[in-house]
């Protein structure tokens, strides 16, 4: 029986395959390498791998983890997690089985993008989600939030750190009320009108098309997503979840679940960065070794 299955081979289940690897522990990770950030060409804001390649970030974190024997990586997809008498079992999609003592999971979030015509052309060479990750790159351009929610007041002052020449687009939703005068303080400007679509060449945002045939040139910008679960695993197993839809977890990654651990982008609890991620799926391990460790002693 494996002490840990880990489900998901992103910054946060690599980093906490290394943990249990140091602490000797069996585990498998499954990874079905489809990650959010794929569209991203370079991660930033992580010490030591700034501008690095997720690609070549992901085969050094292999690289780290397969140091150690306890640990194995699987390329294959999770369907089925069950819990009975106090053991999950894992079935992949090729309909293997393992039974594990844990589970932790760092399946990660989907990133859902407003359907706007030609959106899909310029994110993540353009319009990005996250003005941390991304924003030094645009700084002074002339810059776009594109927000459907209450969350455009927050993007649009972010931004604003960034460049001094911002316009939020709602695209014809009506979210934002007294905040306009809040923003305008600072020139950010806010635009209401529905979009007709993104113009770009080569990746590179040039202009927004408004249905009222007006076109504002912009040359890069934030997009806010929807956010839902990659995998439908907390609730098969009947983990809490948070009013976001995140999974509810304590600091050391421990769900409602007895035996069930998450990290990383699943939980929702703070910004999706590589190198936050990465510190969340090394506590959750951690979780899972101190947890191991007590129940030896009861």
């Amino acid at each position: 029986m494996l002490d840990c299955v880990i489900i998901g081979g992103g910054p946060a289940g690599l980093n906490a395959a290394l943990v249990m690897g140091r602490a000797g522990r069996k585990t498998i990770l499954f990874d079905e390498d489809k990650p959010r950030n794929r569209v991203t060409q370079e991660s930033h804001g992580f010490i030591t791998q700034d501008g690095v390649k997720p690609s070549e970030f992901k085969k050094r974190a292999r690289t780290d983890v397969q140091k150690y024997p306890s640990v194995s990586i699987k390329e294959e997809r999770v369907e089925i997690i069950e819990k009975a008498s106090g053991v999950f079992r894992i079935q992949t999609k090729g309909g293997t089985d393992y039974t594990a003592k844990t589970v932790l999971l760092a399946t990660g979030l989907r990133d859902v993008l407003p359907e706007i015509p030609g959106i899909q052309n310029v994110y993540g060479t353009s319009v990005f989600g996250c003005p941390f990750c991304d924003g030094w790159e645009m700084r002074g351009q002339a810059l776009a939030v594109i927000a459907e929610n209450e969350r455009a007041f927050h993007m649009g002052k972010l931004l604003s750190n960034w460049s001094r020449d911002v316009i939020v687009f709602t695209n014809g939703y009506q979210v934002l009320d007294e905040e306009k005068d809040i923003l305008a303080r600072q020139h950010v400007a806010v635009v209401e009108e529905k979009i007709e679509g993104l113009e770009s060449k080569g990746g590179q945002l040039t202009s927004i098309r408004l249905k009222n045939g007006q076109e504002i040139q912009r040359e890069a910008g934030i997009v806010v997503t929807d956010l839902v679960q990659s995998a439908p695993f907390a609730e098969q197993l009947g983990c809490e979840v948070t009013p976001n839809g995140g999974i509810k977890v304590d600091s050391f990654g421990r769900t409602t679940v007895e035996g069930v651990y998450a990290c990383g982008d699943t939980s929702l609890s703070t910004p999706s960065q590589l190198v936050i991620a990465a510190a969340e799926g090394n506590k959750a391990a951690a979780g899972v070794i101190m947890d191991f460790v007590e129940a030896a002693f009861l």
